[in-house]
């Protein structure tokens, strides 16, 4: 069946709400390539959104998987319990940045593990308002909608948003705001709208993702640990695209010298198995009832076996150190383009979790239109690619940790021709 058919059917059936990068309908996947239904053959830079930082069925990960459907595929862990859940939560107790006692929740979806975060922290503090950050976002639920900081396509026509959630400036120098200027803001926040004693929680992204892959300055993490302990809010941090191996160590949070209080996790936990957590402080995390947390399919026996394989695949085949030599790579072949290409803004990222910013040659302001013709030849010439940002004019890098060198290659001669494209014919 060709694309134009199934385009048709799919117009005919989904709602319109569900948006689409591409019009590529996948057919079989390995690793770091995508075959669709009409045969031809992709390299894969967005990996399901982050979700396959091992790659496409990596096989440890469907080995586990086949071994877990000879058992059980469900029993809802808080009805009928299983020790590969709570092996799970040992592991990522263990692995959580901080060093004091920790505890696991599973649930299914990124979203909902934010939601969680933030029932946990008002049941901890007793207190009921959020602070977030322009730019980030944290999913498509209520609440997330909420914390989100980007209306469009997110909020846009969806009514009001949960009360006592409040946004402050992310610090991106390069775009006007400095670490001092989003502390400011905060303390502007505290003066004029909100009681600090009232706050339950600061959640943040340590590299924002949907909002451009901007890391947040380790001197700003620092300052925002310590106004925490101050006013006694507690830290979230949302690893759900960050996490397990991507910017070059297991977690983005450790490449700052404090812990969050809460965290929570999901996409490349389970490799491409629908799983979340929320790990955190063991007090905090005990705040809520028996029957408070849960979820009929938090914890599925096929993602916790999942990811376990992916916690050993990540250890044993040295991921955290792969994704700084591909990011390295990336960002050198990126670097080496500045000359030819005056729409380059920046390059940034730590780790493979990398970014190039495009803007208008001549007027200097963000082009979301640069991008997506970038994008668009590169899928052409099939490489798969994202944008990102607040301005749409960020084309950001997640291919799988595992991509094979010589495919790597090969995706970032595309990659090349296809900004040099762009560029000559802008």
């Amino acid at each position: 069946m060709n694309t134009i058919t199934l385009t048709n059917r799919k117009n005919a059936a989904i709602s319109r709400g569900v948006g689409m990068t591409t019009q590529i309908y996948a057919d079989r996947a390995e690793n770091a390539e995508i075959w669709d239904k009409e045969g031809r053959r992709y390299i894969d830079f967005a990996a399901g959104i982050a979700v396959l930082n091992t790659g496409h069925r990596h096989p440890r990960v469907i080995a586990a998987v086949k071994d877990q459907l000879d058992h059980f595929t469900h029993t809802c862990h808080q009805v009928v319990p299983y020790e590969s859940y709570v092996h799970l939560a040992e592991r990522l107790n263990a692995l959580a940045p901080g060093s004091f006692a920790k505890k696991t929740i599973f649930v299914t979806t990124g979203a909902e593990a934010v939601e969680n975060a933030v029932k946990i922290a008002r049941a901890a503090t007793g207190r009921s308002a959020v602070i977030a950050f322009g730019g980030g976002f944290h999913g498509r639920t209520f609440m997330g909608m909420a914390l989100t900081g980007k209306v469009v396509p997110y909020k846009v026509g969806f009514g009001a948003m949960p009360g006592d959630v409040f946004h402050v400036p992310f610090p991106v120098e390069m775009h006007g705001v400095s670490t001092e200027q989003s502390l400011a803001a905060l303390k502007r926040l505290f003066a004029a709208d909100v009681d600090p004693q009232r706050v339950a929680a600061i959640i943040i992204e340590p590299v924002q993702g949907e909002g451009g892959f901007y890391p947040a300055p380790v001197a700003f993490m620092k300052a925002l640990r310590e106004l925490c302990d101050q006013h006694g809010i507690l830290l979230i941090a949302d690893e759900v695209q960050t996490g397990f191996a991507r910017t070059g160590k297991m977690f983005a949070m450790n490449h700052h010298e404090v812990a969050p209080d809460l965290m929570t996790m999901a996409k490349s936990l389970a490799g491409g198995f629908p799983l979340a957590a929320v790990t955190g402080r063991a007090e905090v995390m005990d705040a809520p009832g028996p029957g408070g947390l849960g979820g009929t399919y938090g914890g599925n026996p096929l993602g916790i076996a999942a990811a376990h394989a992916v916690l050993d695949v990540i250890k044993d085949e040295d991921l955290c150190n792969r994704a700084n030599q591909l990011g390295s790579r990336l960002k050198q072949r990126l670097e080496s383009l500045r000359d030819k290409v005056p729409e380059i803004a920046d390059i940034r990222g730590p780790g493979f979790m990398n970014a190039i910013e495009f803007n208008d040659k001549v007027t200097n302001l963000p082009s979301a239109d640069f991008a997506n013709k970038v994008r668009l030849i590169a899928l052409e010439k099939g490489l798969i690619l994202l944008t990102c940002g607040v301005h749409a004019n960020v084309i950001r890098f997640l291919a799988p940790i595992t991509i094979q060198d010589n495919i790597f290659v090969e995706a970032l001669d595309i990659l090349e021709t296809s900004i040099l494209q762009a560029s000559a014919g802008n």
